[in-house]
Parts: C-alpha cells; sequence; structure tokens
C-alpha cells in the first residue's frame, strides 16, 4: 500500500487546550515544524546558537523550540545572507520549530543610540556603532527571511520604571506598530504570527493593550515588558490580571522569564510559553539548577564531592562526572565547564517544564506549585 501523506496543515498554526487546573494549563502548539506541549520553555539561541550548546545535545534535552533574534541576526551574518543559505533553521541545524523575537527589547537594552518615531527605530549597532533603521515591516521581511515558525510584532519597550504617561504614548505606538506588523506578515500554512501585550504595571492599560490587539486578530499573545527589575511580587500582581485579558483559545507567551520559581509562579496564573537566557547564562558564570535549589559550582565544599550535580538528572555531565571535576573545571576556567553546566541547566529547565505538564494532567499543579522551593543560591566561594 502507499505510504499514507500527513494531513496538511490548513491554518497558520494552531493551539490547543487539553486540560486546565485553575488557571494552569496544558496545551500543544502545531507548527510548519513540528508541535510543541505546553507549557513550554524556549532555549535562547540569539545569534542562531544556544550558547555552549550542539544542537543535538539541546534535542536531547527534550526541547521542542528554540528562540532567535531578529536584532543580532540582522546585524551578524544579516538575515539576507541567512535566507540565501536557505533559511534559519537550515543554517544552524535545528529542524524543529523556532520563535523570533522582533528585536524591539535588544533595540531599548543594546543600542548606543536610538531615535524612535511613529515610522520606526533609527539606532547605532553596539557592535560597530553603524545606523541601522527598523520599522515594523522592515522587522517583518527579516523574520519572513529567517523563515520563523512564530513571529513578533516590533513593538516599543520602555525601562522600568517608567511614568503612567510614557508607558501610555509606547503602548499606542506599539498597537499601531502591531497593525502594520500584522499587515506585512506573509501568511502561509504553519506560521503564525504574535502580538504583544504591553502597557507596564498599569492594569487600564493592560486592559486596552489586550483589547486593541485581539480586535487586530493574531495566533497568539506574548506579555512584554516585564522581568525588567520590577521583581517577582509586582510581575505576579500584573500577570494576574492581564492573562484574564487575553485569548483562552490561544497561546500566552511571557516573555524573558525566567528563574524557575517565575515559571512556576506564571504557569499558575495562565501562561504557556516562556524564554530566558538564564539557564545558559547561568551555566557560564558557574551555576547550576539542581531540584533542591541553584548551587555555585566554585564553592569549595564541592571540591570533593563525588556525587552528580542532580542525581535524578539525565543530562552527560550529570551522567558521567562529579561536581567534584567540575568545580576543578570552572577553577581552572577550563571551557568545558560552562559546556557541562550549560547543557545541565537547560536539562534542568525541560525536565521542570515536564514535571509541570505532568502535574496539570494529573490535577496536582497547585499541590506541585506549593511544595516548589525558592530559588536558593549558594554563597559565592570567596
Amino acid at each position: 500500500m502507499p505510504k499514507k501523506m500527513p494531513e496538511k496543515i490548513s491554518k497558520k498554526i494552531s493551539f490547543n487546550l487539553k486540560g486546565v487546573e485553575n488557571k494552569a494549563r496544558r496545551g500543544e502548539l502545531v507548527t510548519a515544524h513540528g508541535t510543541i506541549q505546553t507549557p513550554a520553555f524556549m532555549p535562547v539561541g540569539t545569534a542562531a546558537t544556544v550558547k555552549a550548546m550542539k544542537v543535538s545535545d539541546v534535542k536531547k534535552s527534550g526541547a521542542e523550540i528554540i528562540l532567535g533574534n531578529t536584532y543580532h541576526l540582522m546585524l551578524r551574518p544579516t538575515a539576507e545572507l541567512i535566507e540565501k543559505l536557505g533559511g534559519l533553521h537550515k543554517f544552524m541545524g535545528w529542524d524543529g520549530p523556532i520563535l523570533t523575537d522582533s528585536g524591539g527589547f535588544q533595540v531599548m537594552s543594546l543600542s548606543k543610540i536610538r531615535k524612535i518615531s511613529d515610522a520606526g527605530v533609527e539606532f547605532s549597532s553596539h557592535l560597530d556603532g553603524s545606523k541601522y533603521f527598523v520599522s515594523p515591516e522592515r522587522s517583518i521581511e527579516i523574520q519572513h527571511m529567517l523563515g520563523s515558525d512564530i513571529t513578533m510584532i516590533f513593538d516599543e519597550c520602555i525601562q522600568f520604571p517608567a511614568s503612567f504617561e510614557d508607558t501610555q504614548n509606547a503602548m499606542n505606538r506599539s498597537i499601531a506598530w502591531a497593525k502594520r506588523s500584522k499587515d506585512a506578515f506573509k501568511e502561509r500554512n504553519g506560521y503564525g504570527i504574535f502580538g504583544i501585550n504591553q502597557g507596564g504595571v498599569y492594569q487600564d492599560l493592560r486592559k486596552i493593550s489586550a483589547e486593541k490587539l485581539i480586535e487586530i486578530g493574531f495566533d497568539g499573545y506574548a506579555i512584554g515588558g516585564l522581568a525588567v527589575g520590577e521583581g517577582q511580587e509586582i510581575m505576579f500582581e500584573v500577570l494576574n490580571y492581564t492573562a484574564d485579558f487575553l485569548p483562552t483559545d490561544k497561546p500566552r507567551y511571557l516573555m524573558g522569564v525566567g528563574k524557575p520559581s517565575d515559571i512556576v509562579g506564571a504557569v499558575a496564573r495562565g501562561v504557556d510559553m516562556f524564554d530566558c537566557v538564564m539557564p545558559t547564562r547561568s551555566g557560564r558564570t558557574g551555576q547550576a539548577f539542581t531540584r533542591k535549589g541553584t548551587i555555585n559550582i566554585r564553592n569549595a565544599k564541592y571540591r570533593d564531592d563525588k556525587n552528580p550535580i542532580d542525581e535524578k538528572c539525565a543530562c552527560y555531565a550529570c551522567q558521567n562526572h562529579s561536581l567534584a571535576y567540575i568545580n576543578h573545571l570552572s577553577k581552572a576556567n577550563e571551557i568545558l565547564a560552562s559546556m557541562l553546566l550549560t547543557e545541565h541547566n537547560i536539562f534542568y529547565y525541560q525536565d521542570l517544564m515536564k514535571d509541570i505538564r505532568n502535574a496539570i494532567e494529573n490535577g496536582k499543579f497547585g499541590e506541585f506549585a506549593a511544595g516548589f522551593g525558592k530559588d536558593v543560591v549558594d554563597e559565592l566561594d570567596e
């Protein structure tokens, strides 16, 4: 008999809720390059690589989607080159889904000089000071050239804290840019575009932003402008009402979050997707996430410790090396220390998401969240 061909994806992307416990949601997001089980954590592959990790090891961790960045890739090696070489999936050797951040946050946080107008943003590269101009249309064009499964609208990000007036102005501009981003997006099967809810810590603005974005119509909705210094308590307060403003039948993505306790708390408030540089950055600075809390591998107490980083972890480091060995590598400034710790941290985050999904499926997420420890870090070895 002839081989049965897979059914064609008839929508841009699709999201199906498989279970709910209070506000916590268990879902499935289908894209052109694969299906993502949610809640999901996306390792950050800013410059077409998850730092200090091979693509094959990212896959082994259980990650189903990664994040790339418009700002960094447009500067180096350029979106035009990546498109010429077959798109971002082929360029980096990742065949799963990719979400690309539109670059709005990086323009705010990294560019040396920037001028914002209704047309877009003129800025200087943090690499060499060269001038660039990005509009919503240009951001969407770049993401199309990269071949992103999930494109993010171009928005204006502002620093925290910010006045109501400044936050409102940025939100209004972001809404106008959201409409232009949606109009510029080229619809095709298996690909989608997410809107970004803005409004800082102001409930009225968050509500208006959500209503305007829903009116435009997106395949998913991100919550931006958090994890920028406001602290976990305020972030959770904003999430308590913001997630409720968003559609129940679309995925919700909290951008740039975060610590394990941030993720558990955000899932409890209705969030489905996360990304953060924390597991990779921590891996490069000697920190490891474990089921007992966060440790600093350079601490003297690990000098002769025969145990693995985490006995329940299946990563290469935990299966093959002791804390003592990685302590030695770190103190000797060996590159392998960063590689082993980064891989372990990505495995830990994926295991955490798997545990969260299982808990929601079994109606035990409330119990799981209540028993989840704080992000305790060992004292530095001074």
